[in-house]
């Protein structure tokens, strides 16, 4: 049986041909904890790559990257050996007693994820790292801000050894434990978003199932990111709810929910390439796509740091090599005659859009205002005011 993405029988082959997985056999945790000779407390950002290179989430990456690689990803978006990846994969420390030839217990919030063997460190340049990665090198871009500022003087490269996944809030279900869920031989489209899920996301990720290049009997996965994102974004714990109570609420075969541990760098085309790398790997076939996709602007002129279209133009580049499609979002707006409809759609018919702002939103939210049902699932809206 063939999909519409070209799939065989079973779900789409990860990136790089196999599922790495970096977890260690518990009964060897002990003998390998007690190899490390020093430790390195992780950064939120950090314990989000360390649970997607152990579970396979980064495929066919099998630890943090050396300089080589860093370098070829931050300049053309791929690895020594020919894969496509977006943005590098790095480990930051100020340590200067951490070396080369070195184990190392990685921990975090009390937890031992990993044992790292340090293959690998320099200092890089964070200039041409931001220039590269995110077209800029303007400190009002989030990720740019976090370099300079928070990433630290050494970058470290090397295998790991899993011991632990992180203790979260959101459950995050590895690529192995979801694609047993997925159904063989059908496409299943990926949904990636950071905030709460409002009416225009569910019409549009529902909508998707219909494009012309889905099959018949696609799902689609709801995948939000967990990480750490913006600083005005609403927290993580709140975002979980609303998930979790929106899944109760819409019962639909067709729509599978899951969370992905992954820290957002609004770079743009560099993170659309790097959210199609992973879903690949979760078992998607295909990714939906918005015009502006993790996209952020600046603080000074509200100026987008990307063009309307950079995103989806790059993502569909890059498509065929990591045998995906891309599914462009629909700019869907809501009107007083038929509902939610395309805009061109409700411009030809002359039809009455309504809209409601993000600041209007959370204006009407703190004042106990009823918010329209067409805007916001109630159920989203009572966690809101809830928290």
């Amino acid at each position: 049986m063939q999909s519409a993405s070209g799939q065989s029988d079973g779900v789409i082959t990860p990136c790089g041909g196999k599922l790495v997985d970096l977890m260690l056999p518990a009964n060897q945790h002990e003998d390998a904890k007690a190899s490390a000779t020093k430790k390195l407390e992780c950064s939120d950002r950090n314990a989000c790559d360390i649970e997607l290179l152990i579970v396979g989430g980064f495929s066919p990456e099998r630890g943090f990257m050396h300089q080589e690689d860093y370098e070829a990803v931050v300049e053309g978006y791929r690895t020594t050996s020919g894969h496509l990846f977006g943005l590098p994969i790095v480990l930051d420390t100020d340590r200067e007693d951490i070396s080369i030839g070195d184990q190392v217990l990685l921990t975090y919030k009390g937890q031992d994820l990993a044992i790292i063997q340090i293959e690998d460190k320099w200092e890089p340049d964070k200039v041409i790292e931001a220039k590269g990665c995110y077209g800029t090198t303007s400190l009002e871009h989030p990720a740019v801000r976090m370099i300079a500022l928070e990433r630290k003087r050494f970058y470290l490269g090397g295998g790991l050894q899993g011991l632990a996944l992180p203790k979260r809030v959101f459950p995050c279900k590895t690529p192995a434990q979801l694609r047993t869920e997925l159904p063989p031989g059908e496409d299943v489209v990926a949904f990636q978003c950071r905030n709460p899920i409002h009416r225009a996301h569910y019409e549009l990720f529902t909508r998707a199932l219909h494009a012309q290049n889905v099959s018949k009997n696609a799902v689609v996965l709801v995948h939000p990111t967990c990480g750490p994102t913006q600083h005005d974004d609403i927290p993580g714990e709140t975002r979980f709810q609303t998930y979790e109570r929106l899944a109760e609420e819409v019962k639909d075969k067709r729509i599978r929910w899951a969370y992905l541990p992954y820290a957002m760098h609004m770079a743009g085309p560099r993170e659309a390439l790097q959210h199609m790398i992973i879903r690949r790997n979760y078992g998607c076939t295909h990714f939906i796509i918005g015009r502006d996709m993790a996209g952020c602007k600046s603080s000074l002129n509200g100026e987008d740091f990307y063009g309307p279209y950079e995103a989806q133009n790059f993502a569909r580049e890059c498509a065929p090599e990591l045998a995906m499609e891309t599914v462009p979002s629909l700019n869907l707006v809501y009107t007083e005659e038929e509902g939610y409809v395309t805009a061109e759609h409700a411009e030809t018919r002359g039809l009455h859009v309504k809209k409601l702002s993000g600041t209007q939103f959370r204006k009407m939210l703190r004042s106990g205002e009823e918010i329209p049902e067409w805007f916001a699932f109630k159920s989203v809206v009572e966690v809101l005011r809830s928290s």
